[in-house]
């Protein structure tokens, strides 16, 4: 297991860097008290007295598998001054984004805050977790915006969100994360994709989540690394539904990145489904375009974790298919699988291209 460390620290030729935009940097508080100032009383008496349980099939706390690392931190990820990774902004500052020459980076809390038992609670926490963010993290630091944390499954409370914070120049994106209770294109979940599209934020997509479903299609996994490889398996039925449901038809302009779900299966995924809907279009006539054509318009994918073959030509091939403008740069900092921007891509780009990967691309989707 390769839990990563880096000696480098900012230095005058950071600012000769190329600049770069990171979209999954994971952030957030201290502990839970962190958010109380945000919270309705009966909230924290409620936590006091029931806790915070999420959906999951397993165990009512959290992650059903032990991380590879302490808060699944790289090593050398926990500041100086005590506090928990990703949450000590003067060390954030140091160790990554001066070190570098990060110009903007979306934030995704590690806390988990969606999908509680009590979807009234989940609603509370996700707006808490929103106003601390903006609070402590987006606002001093004006490279860093926040997420919009929502509670997907109260998909009215969530639009409500979603509608707070439209025009905020602190926010990045809506956030959801992939383990959802039922997939996302069912209409169930539209007023999200509605809201977002009408706030002009794109919707963020992450790994992982408590939708109180195994992990897998056939049930509950033994290990963490069958855990690590479901994340991929989890993104592809949502990709697929938002496509089939009509999501991407209903709104053109919606803007979806995918974070920390690898993009390697995306060419047969996307070939598959093209192949199904020539046969079976007639059962889908709202579907406009090939499925291939809503990926190619509506949807944005994140470098970490990169898929890397033993013939980096492959990769390059890969790239070619998706389309070097619809990949974003992401370390995931300050987790233990970490991404050097300096190493992200085992292939070669020229300046321009460069300059795509790891800005350009994610100015157009963001409007940064």
């Amino acid at each position: 297991m390769n839990v990563q460390t880096r000696t480098q620290t900012a230095s005058a030729a950071t600012a000769t860097r190329l600049g770069i935009a990171d979209i999954d940097l994971h952030l957030g508080p201290p502990n839970w008290e962190a958010l109380y100032p945000f919270l309705a009383q009966r909230w924290i008496d409620h936590i006091a007295t029931f806790g915070m349980a999420h959906r999951t099939g397993l165990q009512g706390g959290g992650p059903n598998y032990p991380k590879a690392q302490p808060a699944a931190a790289r090593r050398d990820a926990w500041p100086p001054s005590g506090k928990p990774p990703g949450t000590d902004l003067d060390f954030i500052r140091s160790q990554h984004l001066d070190a570098y020459n990060v110009e903007f980076g979306t934030i995704n809390p590690a806390t988990p805050s969606q999908n509680f038992m009590n979807p009234a609670l989940g609603t509370a926490v996700c707006a808490a977790l929103n106003d601390y963010q903006v609070e402590f993290l987006a606002k001093p630091e004006p490279r860093l915006k926040a997420s919009v944390v929502v509670n997907y499954e109260d998909p009215e409370g969530a639009a409500k969100e979603i509608e707070r914070w439209a025009g905020s120049p602190h926010i990045g994106h809506v956030y959801l994360l992939s383990r959802t209770s039922e997939p996302l294109g069912g209409r169930r979940y539209r007023p999200i994709f509605e809201a977002a599209v009408a706030a002009g934020l794109p919707v963020a997509m992450h790994a992982f989540g408590f939708g109180g479903n195994p992990n897998t299609a056939s049930g509950w996994a033994s290990f963490y690394i069958e855990d690590m490889l479901a994340h991929a398996q989890s993104v592809q039925p949502q990709l697929t539904s938002l496509i089939v449901e009509g999501v991407f038809e209903q709104l053109p302009t919606l803007k979806f990145v995918m974070i920390e779900g690898g993009c390697g299966w995306v060419p047969s995924l996307a070939w598959r489904l093209d192949k199904h809907w020539k046969t079976l279009r007639s059962e889908t006539p709202h579907l406009r375009m090939a499925p291939s054509e809503y990926i190619k318009r509506n949807v944005w994918f994140t470098s970490q974790p990169m898929e890397e073959p033993a013939n980096p030509q492959h990769l390059a091939d890969l790239i070619g298919w998706i389309g070097l403008d619809r990949l974003l740069f992401a370390s995931d900092y300050p987790h233990w699988d970490f991404d050097d921007p300096m190493t992200a891509l085992p292939i070669r780009l020229d300046a321009e291209e460069s300059r795509r990967f790891y800005r350009g691309n994610a100015a157009a989707v963001y409007g940064r």
